[in-house]
């Protein structure tokens, strides 16, 4: 694949670096500094985002004009995706986001809608998030708590939606704590006075996250549309 890497910051550099290992070429580097036109994107088989969430729409627009897919990591825009949805299908362009490409992260999230679906029936556990990541990390809480916290008020009927300060029952809390070194720990707790019930997701280092980026970008070569990582990975279109 011929990449173009909008994003050059920790996680576009290990994409960079795991890209070229596997015979992969990075096309252009876009950073923080510098300005990428429609001629700049159109040599790309695909493009692979990671940014911020004041960037992100710009740039998504830019890869719809040049004709490129794109990958999206970057979060906290997903009040704008169903223009986004829009604006794809008219152009007939090709997208997948996801709040974490994790391979491993994204089987968690399988996990935790079926465990979430399970506890429906035992009213005497509360379930709450605790989210852990490097200080440098800007949103809080992670997307990838929200996405799970989102597919627990789905399945759970008692949890109406999260919150980082709930004073309600039917409130989820996310805990999110911010600390050096920590690439990122996400843990789904259920609380009875008896006992507890705990799933968790580890990530030792950030390969995980761009080689899951790299699986997208091929996976979403030669379709139109938006996806989703459960696409990618479960092919369910």
């Amino acid at each position: 694949m011929k990449i173009a890497l909008i994003g050059y910051g920790k996680m576009g550099k290990e994409i960079e670096q795991q890209a070229l290992s596997t015979g992969h070429q990075i096309l252009l580097c876009v950073d923080a500094h510098s300005k990428i036109t429609i001629k700049d994107l159109k040599y790309a088989d695909v493009a692979i985002e990671f940014t911020q969430p004041n960037a992100v729409i710009k740039n998504i627009q830019l890869c719809f004009d040049a004709n490129v897919p794109i990958v999206v990591g970057t979060t906290g825009w997903y009040n704008e995706l169903e223009k986004i949805i829009a604006q794809c299908n008219l152009q007939k362009q090709a997208l997948i986001y996801a709040s974490n490409f994790s391979i491993g992260v994204n089987l968690f999230f399988e996990l935790n809608k079926i465990l979430a679906r399970m506890m429906n029936n035992y009213d005497s556990y509360d379930v709450s998030i605790e989210e852990t990541h490097h200080k440098q990390k800007l949103d809080t809480p992670s997307g990838t708590a929200i996405t799970l916290a989102e597919q627990i008020i789905e399945e759970l009927k008692r949890k109406s939606k999260w919150s980082l300060t709930p004073d309600k029952a039917q409130q989820l809390l996310i805990n999110s704590y911010r600390e050096d070194d920590v690439t990122g720990n996400h843990s789904v707790i259920y609380t009875s006075t008896i006992d507890s019930i705990e799933i968790k997701h580890t990530a030792h280092n950030r390969k995980g996250f761009a080689q899951g980026a790299l699986l997208a970008a091929e996976w979403l070569i030669g379709k139109q549309g938006v996806f989703t990582m459960k696409d990618a990975l479960f092919h369910y279109r």
